[in-house]
Parts: C-alpha cells; structure tokens; sequence
C-alpha cells in the first residue's frame, strides 16, 4: 500500500488509492454497508487507520464546511485540574461564535482514538487536547485533519501542530530546588502509577533528576492506583511514614492526595514543617480553605487554557517554534521551612 500522507484533509480518493480499491467499495465499508469480503473490508480499515481517514458526518453541501464546535479532549472530569482548563477555553471562545465540546478518555488510549474519530467526524473548527502521547492512529487523525491542533498541558515534547503548557520536567526540578534549600533531606514521594499519566511521570524525572545532582535519592516512594482524593492521601501517607518514620519530607504528585497527607499529619501532631515539611503540585483552589496552606506549584491552568482557545480561534498566531511555554509557579504556602 502507498501510505504517503497528503498536508491536507484526507478524502475517500486517498483511502482507495492507498488500499487499491474503488472509492465506492471504500465508502461501502466505512459506512458498513454492502456486501464486501472480509479480505478488503481489512484492506481499506486498515489504510484509513494508517493514514488517519475520518469519515465527514456533515451531509451535502455542508460537506466541505466546518462547524462552529471547538473539540476539547481532556483524560478526567473528576480531576479538579480540568474545570479551570474548561474555564478558560470558554471564556476566550464566549465572543468568537465557537462553541466547545468535551470528550473525556480516562487516560485511556484507544479511548482517546475513539473520542477524536467520533468528535473529527463532525468536522470541528480546532481540537484542543491534553498531553503530547499520543497512539499512531490518533497522531495520523491529527496530522491530516487540516485545523488548527493545541496539545495543551504540557511542552516537554514535539507537539503535532501547536504546544501550550508547562514544562513538567522543570516543575519537578524547581520544587526539589525549593525542598534542599529549606534543608531538607530525607526525602520520599507519593504518587500514581504512571503509565499513561505522563505528565506526573516527567514531574518526577525532573525532581529525581534534580536530587541527584546533590547527591540524593528519594529515601521512600509510594504509589497508588485509581483517582486521588483526600482519603487515598491521608491512607498513604500513614503508610510511607510508618515504614520510614525519618523522612523529613514527603512531595505529592498533586494537591488533593497532599492535601490528605497534611490533615492527617496534622491530627498525628506532627512538627510542621520544622520536622516534616509537605508540597503537592497544581495549585488547587482546594487548598485556600485548609488549616495549613500545602506548598504547591502553580500549573497556569486557566492562562493554558484561555492561549490555547485564542490560537484556535485564530485572535492570535501560532508561535514559530509552535510552542507556548507558561512558567510552573512555586507557591511557599506554610509546610515547606523558610530559608
């Protein structure tokens, strides 16, 4: 098969000139229909997945038009990170007459394929989604699906189209930077598994990364599996304290999971952060009503968001390099010593 992909939208020629059937065989079984062997049903699913080819849902003379929907694919609705994304996506959109719809994965990829071919189907203005790891399918949807493509959260990586994020690498980095100043050096991390979250997986490489450089290494790690909450924190800091009671800091992959660790460190008694000091990552709005303010990292959720809805909706150029890269923010707050 010549899979040599067009920099333009895919149509039903290139599908058959790829698998070397008729355009009306490949109609046929893109819409299921019609009696076609199995043999060349395979033949032609296979060179529309390879090349990226998403069936147009919008019927005759619509069908070379877009509609005024902006496709935002983020991994979670229950992350309390993602509502402020949304936030500021809409809040650029709300004067151009272009309306966002949301699909979520659950940090599912072939979720994520079936979510863009479902929302690419309908031929949308822009597609703004989460992260930079992408399947091979869902990368050749992008690729050849002619309309403005931000990746938004993260920079650490070769976007498709347009980047608009943090460096997680650096954030990790520059809050290890924060812990060995303030003195601290018995050091363990809790977290998720990471395998498809792989911004969590870069904050961490920045952070060991930075600890080496000192000649330090994490004393303790603790992972967990599923979503975060309060609960999760407060169950898993017990656990990696009562294993090793002399860390004297424990960094969180993010602030709901810290902000757990630090009421039930509080109810322990514990010095903080004289003996213990705490830090979590995102720079909820959760935390204004905690006892403590948990230190933190400001992620620039809702300055991604509005940058990437004004790029999409064309109020502002795309970057040369095709990056827009925020700085990730230290927020003190009361549980890291001062200097």
């Amino acid at each position: 098969m010549n899979m040599k992909r067009p920099r333009r939208p895919l149509t039903l020629r290139d599908v058959s000139e790829a698998s070397g059937v008729s355009e009306m065989t490949v109609s046929r079984v893109l819409r299921n229909r019609g009696d076609v062997s199995a043999a060349t049903r395979e033949k032609v699913l296979t060179a529309a997945r390879t090349l990226g080819y998403v069936p147009n849902k919008i019927a005759g003379g619509l069908a070379s038009q877009r509609v005024n929907l902006v496709a935002v694919v983020i991994p979670s609705l229950s992350n309390m990170v993602f509502p402020d994304v949304l936030g500021g996506i809409s809040a650029e959109l709300d004067d151009t007459g272009l309306q966002p719809v949301v699909g979520v994965t659950n940090y599912s990829p072939p979720r994520e394929d079936a979510v863009l071919y479902d929302m690419l189907s309908w031929r949308p203005s822009g597609v703004i989604l989460a992260g930079l790891e992408h399947n091979k399918a869902a990368r050749a949807m992008l690729e050849n699906a002619g309309l403005p493509v931000v990746e938004i959260m993260d920079v650490d990586g070769t976007p498709i189209d347009c980047a608009v994020g943090i460096s997680h690498k650096r954030a990790g980095a520059e809050m290890a930077e924060e812990i060995l100043n303030a003195g601290y050096r018995r050091i363990g991390f809790i977290g998720t598994h990471m395998p498809e979250d792989h911004r969590a997986r870069k904050r961490l490489a920045g952070f060991e990364a930075r600890l080496g450089e000192a000649g330090i290494a994490l004393a303790a790690r603790e992972f967990y599996q599923g979503g975060s909450s309060l609960l999760k924190g407060r169950e898993l800091t017990e656990r990696i304290l009562s294993r090793e009671p002399d860390l004297d800091f424990l960094y969180y992959s993010n602030d709901m999971i810290g902000a757990g660790g630090l009421m039930w460190c509080m109810e322990q008694g514990y010095d903080i952060p004289g003996k213990l000091g705490l830090a979590g990552f995102n720079g909820v709005e959760l935390l204004d009503g905690l006892p403590m303010r948990l230190t933190t990292t400001d992620a620039r959720r809702i300055d991604i968001g509005r940058r990437a809805a004004r790029i999409v909706a064309g109020k502002e150029p795309k970057p040369e390099d095709g990056v827009v890269a925020f700085a990730p923010t230290f927020l003190p707050g009361d549980t890291i010593r001062s200097r």
